[in-house]
């Protein structure tokens, strides 16, 4: 093997390791938006979930013919123009945030912008009945944002589409070139690497969360809401820029890779041995009916003559049908746990319960609105959906250092308060929720550890239940078939779910409803994870299946290359041929399957 193909084997390596830690880096910054882009639009988790679909659309407009056609033409070169898609996708995602105008939270009350002015405001003694002027229809004409989503869905389908030759071309380029006994390794670095990519995207993820959307172009003082608002909105789009720019990146080596490499130690004589133990290992997974197959001219014309039968021959493998339907069931759990998991800790475990009490004896005379969202935290450690429905008839100070005084309805709630005072925001939880997070937090580490085990394992025995020139096909079956099925529904139907959990909806800046303010934080865990639970207990049972498949196929592999040991002997004994068959014992154990 010479120098420079050992440099560019290495380069190719590096390359599609920082490849694989980009587009999870994307993604998971992607997943870790879906909050801040659900406020940003004013738009039910339902419909988070179709945009976030989106991803796995596009990778079904194009998944079957890149990982069929692709595979005969130059696939390094594929993977870097798919990584410029990716990247154009996520740069796309960020320009409604150019295009839309400063961020209008909603409010019950003008709040006032002078810092350092002390005059009051009266929230339950203020004329609620003056026309609000972003209500007017001229305001609702400027207001750009209801179908600013569409930018989003598009860029993340673009996303999508950009992504679907890095798996099933990169792995299998890496495969061809590389000995059987080290593609394990190789995965392994490529996936280790790769899960840097969630970790750093989540923790960018969070960190942009906490600035204010319209960082740069509004006074930071004038705004009367922190980050542990449900109505807060982070700097999402500023993510998506530098997620863009670093998937730019990784495309560039691919533009210098060569079509094809040869066979590591190839020319070091080595190649049979490696052959031979690739075929033993792959003898474990293939039908027998399929084992060999011939190379012929490759044409377009050829290929596509080819393409369904080769599908028919890909299908008609039990085990890698029995795959699809395991990573289809797993992914669904998956997919439906990254994207709502953020929400399930915003709303278990970082806010308190929140008295909705609305229109009582203790504030009839304010004529308090049902349909704004202001919430309050009272002394009592109560949450008021308004300081007008609490009741309060004073206040002092502005912006976030704005308090309210004299709340009547604070003093009438359950619990006496002995200071009927209350401050802007909702109430942080209290008692044994830190507690319960870290226990939550160190099982979701145990669980992810466990789920990661079987990662290179898996794809190893996908690897070698297929035949080497359905190779690149079979991955992007895997892919398509998974990311349809597995993909697009989950977060349509677990947002779908979650939303029957809301109990108070924002009202869009023109009217109707908006996102979900509040949830019931128990009906939300207990639909989330209960549906996990039904969805990965029905994985490990898949999974079990396919263990004893397997197994039991091995046994019969064994007994065979046994036998046809027993017949070389024969056969060098007598210059002769031993009359073999191989039966099953319906009486006796599997060690006693086969006769000769």
């Amino acid at each position: 093997m010479s120098v420079e193909s050992r440099k560019t084997r290495e380069l190719f390596l590096v390359s599609l390791a920082f490849v694989y830690f980009a587009k999870a880096f994307g993604g998971s910054y992607m997943k870790s938006s879906i909050t801040q882009i659900e406020r940003r639009f004013d738009i039910p988790s339902s419909l988070i979930g179709v945009i976030d679909g989106s991803f796995e659309i596009g990778n079904l407009l194009v998944i079957a013919f890149v990982s069929y056609f692709g595979a005969k033409l130059h696939r390094p070169r594929l993977i870097g123009i798919g990584c410029l898609i990716m990247a154009s996708g996520c740069f796309l995602i960020a320009m409604p945030h150019f295009f839309q105008g400063p961020y209008k939270y909603e409010t019950s009350m003008s709040h006032n912008t002078q810092v350092n002015s002390t005059e009051n405001i009266l929230p339950c003694l203020a004329n609620h009945s003056v026309t609000d002027p972003t209500l007017l229809p001229s305001a609702c004409e400027k207001a750009v944002g209801s179908s600013m989503w569409i930018y989003v869905f598009l860029g993340n389908m673009l996303r999508g589409i950009g992504e679907t030759p890095i798996m099933p071309l990169g792995v299998s380029y890496l495969d061809d070139f590389s000995r059987q006994e080290n593609t394990p390794f190789y995965l392994a670095c490529i996936h280790t690497v790769g899960i840097l990519g969630p970790m750093v995207g989540f923790m960018m993820g969070s960190f942009l969360g906490k600035i204010y959307v319209d960082v740069g172009f509004v006074n930071l003082d004038s705004i009367s809401i922190t980050y542990k608002d449900s109505r807060w909105v982070g700097a999402w789009w500023l993510g998506f820029i530098v997620t863009g720019a670093v998937i730019l990146l990784s495309s560039i080596p691919f533009f210098f890779l060569p079509k094809s490499l040869p066979k590591q130690g190839q020319k070091e004589g080595s190649d049979k041995n490696t052959e031979l133990t690739a075929v033993a290992e792959q003898e474990n997974f293939l039908p027998d009916e399929t084992q060999g197959c011939e190379e012929r001219p490759v044409t377009f014309r050829t290929m596509l003559k080819d393409f369904l039968p080769s599908l028919k021959r890909l299908f008609k493998n039990k085990i890698y049908s029995m795959i699809i339907l395991i990573n289809l069931v797993a992914v669904n759990g998956f997919v439906g746990m990254i994207t709502f998991k953020p929400k399930l800790m915003e709303q278990v475990y970082g806010q308190a319960a929140a008295r909705q009490t609305m229109l009582s004896q203790c504030n009839m005379g304010c004529s308090c609105s049902l349909k704004h969202w202001d919430p309050v935290c009272a002394y009592n450690g109560m949450t008021y959906v308004s300081p007008c429905l609490a009741g309060c008839r004073a206040s002092s100070g502005s912006g976030r250092t704005m308090v309210f005084h004299n709340c009547t309805c604070i003093d009438d709630a359950m619990t006496k308060a002995t200071n009927m005072s209350a401050v802007l925001g909702q109430c942080p939880r209290k008692g044994d929720c830190d507690r319960k997070f870290k226990i939550y937090m160190a099982l979701s580490v145990l669980g992810s550890f466990i789920s990661a085990c079987g990662g290179t394992p898996g794809y190893i025995v996908l690897l070698r239940s297929i035949q080497p020139d359905l190779k690149s096909l079979a991955l992007g079956m895997q892919t398509l078939i998974v990311r349809t099925l597995g993909g697009i529904p989950p977060p349509i139907y677990f947002g779908a779910l979650i939303d029957r959990t809301c109990l108070k909806w924002g009202t869009k800046q023109c009217g109707g409803r908006g996102a979900c303010r509040l949830y019931d934080a128990n009906a939300y865990r207990f639909t989330f994870l209960g549906l996990l639970t039904g969805i990965y207990f029905l994985t490990n049972t898949l999974w079990g299946f396919l263990y004893v498949k397997l197994v039991k196929r091995e046994k019969k592999l064994a007994l065979r290359t046994q036998a046809k040991e027993n017949e070389l002997e024969a056969n060098g004994e007598s210059n002769g041929h031993a009359n073999i068959s191989i039966g099953r014992n319906k009486g006796g154990d599997a060690t006693r399957e086969s006769t000769i």
